[in-house]
C-alpha cells in the first residue's frame, strides 16, 4: 500500500515544524536529509518547498561564506499577517471618520436630494473591509498548525475588527431610523435614495 502524497500546503507546514521544534539554523543539504525522515517530505521537493517559504517571508535565508543558512522561529511568520491587519485597522479608522461625516451631512440633507458619491464609496469600503476580514480568517486558518498561540492572538484581533465593523453597520441603521422619523420616509425609499443595500447586515 503506497503512502498518501502530501499536498504543497502540508509540505510547507511540516517543513516549518522542523524549524519550530528544533529552533536551529539549517543548510539545504541538512534539510534534504532531515525532512524525509522526520516529516515524510520527499527529498526531491525539499528545495522547492524551502524556496517557496522564503519567497513568502516564512523562512529567512542568509549566505555566510559559500553556504546559505535557513531559519525561523515561532511568531516570526505572522509578520505579514500583522501587516495586513494593521492596514485593515487603518481602513476601519478612516471608515469611522467618513461615517461620522456622513451622519452630520444626513441631518442637513432634504428629501429628494441625490446621494453623494462619498456615501456610495463608504458603503463599498465597508463591504471591502468585510471581505478583508474573510481573507484574514482564511490566512489564520492556513497557518493554524504552525503557531497556535500566535494564531489565537490574531483570531482575537480579527474579532475586534469584526466588532468595529458591526458598530459602524449599527451606525448606518441608526441613521436610517433617524431619517425615517425626521422626514417620514419609508425604509425602502430611503435605501434606494442613499444606495443602501437591502441586505446590509452585521458581520457574523
Amino acid at each position: 500500500m503506497s503512502k498518501r502524497r502530501l499536498s504543497l500546503e502540508e509540505k510547507r507546514t511540516r517543513m516549518l515544524q522542523i524549524f519550530y521544534e528544533k529552533k536551529e539554523f539549517f543548510t539545504l543539504k541538512e534539510l534534504e536529509r532531515i525532512a524525509p525522515k522526520e516529516q515524510g517530505i520527499v527529498m526531491q521537493s525539499v528545495k522547492d518547498v524551502v524556496q517557496a517559504l522564503v519567497d513568502d517571508g516564512l523562512l529567512r535565508a542568509e549566505k555566510i561564506g559559500t553556504t546559505i543558512f535557513y531559519w525561523t522561529f515561532p511568531g516570526e511568520n505572522i509578520t505579514a499577517l500583522e501587516q495586513r491587519i494593521s492596514e485593515a485597522t487603518k481602513k476601519i479608522v478612516e471608515a469611522e471618520f467618513k461615517l461620522q461625516k456622513l451622519k452630520e451631512a444626513c441631518e442637513k440633507e432634504k428629501i429628494g436630494k441625490e446621494d453623494t458619491e462619498e456615501r456610495g464609496l463608504l458603503l463599498r469600503e465597508l463591504e471591502e473591509l468585510k471581505a478583508k476580514e474573510d481573507q484574514l480568517r482564511n490566512q489564520i486558518a492556513k497557518f493554524g498548525d504552525a503557531d497556535p498561540e500566535a494564531i489565537a492572538k490574531l483570531a482575537a484581533k480579527a474579532q475586534e475588527y469584526k466588532d468595529v465593523a458591526n458598530i459602524w453597520t449599527d451606525n448606518i441603521f441608526a441613521i436610517q431610523s433617524w431619517c425615517k422619523r425626521k422626514f417620514d420616509i419609508s425604509e425602502e425609499r430611503l435605501n434606494k435614495q442613499f444606495n443602501i443595500p437591502d441586505d446590509l447586515d452585521y458581520v457574523e
